[in-house]
């Protein structure tokens, strides 16, 4: 394996050259303050801080979202790449593991049994890229790249949707405030993310409240 210097400069290389066309919301940026968030993170909980980099580095090489469906692809496409470079299988494994399973989709698989602080902390970094102002102008783009409607009264949140429900909604883009962005919260298993996402949080309620005071014409 090289000295963990060079394989980190060359994983960004290769992440950065498979997001090449990536959309806006899952790109290169967006990979790039995941792994600025898991290192901060990480200083604070008991990890193995390469592994941490790995994954937060190869997460969404090959988002199922823009893939049919398929969860496969980016774990196989980050284990290859792994390979390629001579990493121990260990943390090939390990890094791999994460990937498969730090994904909020996931939630809705009760029976999920994997777990490490490394997940924890990158699944954390993650999700705090989805939520606060930057959570919410990934929240949009993605809205319009899909062809959704900003907001329908109309139409209300899936409070109680299945996975398979999840990866196929059509629902306008307020919606996923209530269906993902705002659970989040809630969700963060580290002391180091629920600082951040707390605040975060109050961010998106506060913009909410000035989007529907908006829409009403009150302001």
């Amino acid at each position: 394996m090289r000295n963990k210097s060079q394989l980190i400069t060359s994983t960004i290389t290769f992440v950065k050259q498979e997001l090449i066309d990536a959309e806006g919301g899952h790109d290169w940026f967006h990979t790039e303050r995941v792994y600025k968030n898991a290192l901060l993170i990480a200083k604070t909980e008991p990890v193995d801080i390469l592994v941490v980099s790995l994954a937060a580095l190869l997460h969404d090489i090959a988002d199922s979202k823009f893939h049919d469906g398929d969860e496969t692809i980016g774990p196989k496409k980050a284990q290859r790449f792994l390979l390629n470079n001579d990493v121990d299988s260990t943390i090939i494994e390990h890094v791999t593991q994460i990937i498969e399973n730090m994904s909020f989709k996931n939630s809705f698989d009760l029976n999920t049994s994997f777990t490490s602080k490394e997940l924890e902390v990158v699944q954390d970094a993650d999700r705090l890229d989805a939520i606060g102002a930057i959570g919410i102008a990934r929240c949009f783009n993605y809205g319009g790249f899909k062809d959704r409607a900003l907001y329908n009264p109309e139409i209300k949140p899936n409070l109680n949707m299945t996975k398979a429900e999840y990866k196929t909604s059509n629902a306008p883009t307020i919606n996923h405030f209530y269906e993902k962005l705002l659970l989040l919260k809630d969700q963060m298993n580290t002391k180091t993310g629920r600082r951040i996402a707390s605040d975060r949080h109050k961010y998106m309620e506060g913009f909410l409240k000035q989007f529907y005071a908006e829409w009403e014409g009150e302001k």
